[in-house]
């Protein structure tokens, strides 16, 4: 296989929840494999900041700030992308946000908040997507970004857990409907990050020392160990791949 089969030269990938962490990690590594990046987030300032980072590295990025989780201004996203003339070949659901809270204690305004963002938006910017894509005829890719929740429950982050677990079906309802259309869903199921979602874990010595103790690698990921997967999924080396989940958790569940 040829190192071709990674190139995303010429194409144009939208990353949800970009302006840090995991999302801005596979942003910077789609664009280093040669994509047009369009990074995402709710937070001006902090996006124009993550666009000016990937700009300094010589890397090709834009920001474009809207809630996924709000159907109109996603809409409204897609439609103004249209107008620029800019094709989303790839899409990147990765935003995401956690609440934690035992069951009995956890109210209903917290859950599908979310429930929204971490699977309904993805349910959203995935149809807009998609529908770009079949127009357009030339097929496309879409990642949704999962957990090792999408596998295995933690106690007091049901509703991320219930999210995730969606994540994972999601990705092959979309490959069911969408594959006749050559497009590939696939999901990535991150393990344990360093990330500033996991700040509170890391900083809890005996959670620290439980993921380390219960991983085979002995350590917490880093965001840039998933961009390797991430380039994979949007390429045409996996135009075979579709409705899978692939763990890049360090050998967490393969020893559970």
């Amino acid at each position: 296989m040829s190192q071709g089969s990674f190139d995303l030269s010429g194409r144009t990938a939208l990353v949800t929840g970009s302006a840090r962490g995991i999302g801005l990690a596979i942003a910077r590594g789609l664009a280093q494999a040669g994509a047009r990046v369009v990074l995402n987030g709710r937070q001006t300032a902090a996006l124009e900041q993550a666009v000016s980072t990937l700009a300094a590295e010589g890397l090709d990025a834009q920001g474009s700030a809207f809630d996924v989780a709000d159907e109109q201004a996603v809409r409204q996203a897609f439609q103004a992308f249209d107008e620029q003339g800019l094709h989303i070949d790839i899409l990147v659901n990765n935003a995401g946000i956690q609440h934690r809270a035992p069951m009995l204690e956890l109210e209903l305004k917290d859950w599908q908040r979310v429930i929204d963002t971490n699977l309904t938006a993805a349910f959203l910017v995935g149809r807009e997507a998609a529908r770009r894509m079949i127009a357009k005829g030339n097929g496309g890719k879409i990642i949704n970004i999962g957990s090792l929740t999408s596998e295995a429950a933690r106690a007091t982050v049901a509703p991320y857990t219930v999210a995730k677990g969606g994540i994972k079906l999601l990705s092959r309802s979309m490959a069911a409907e969408w594959a006749r259309f050559n497009i590939q869903a696939n999901s990535i199921g991150p393990g344990y990050i360093l990330t500033d979602m996991n700040e509170a874990l890391v900083n809890n010595p005996e959670f620290d020392a439980w993921v380390k103790s219960s991983n085979p690698a002995q350590r917490w990921g880093k965001p840039e160990e998933l961009a390797g997967t991430a380039v994979y999924l949007a390429s045409p080396a996996s135009d075979y791949v579709n409705g899978q989940i692939i763990y890049v958790d360090g050998g967490w569940l393969a020893v559970l």
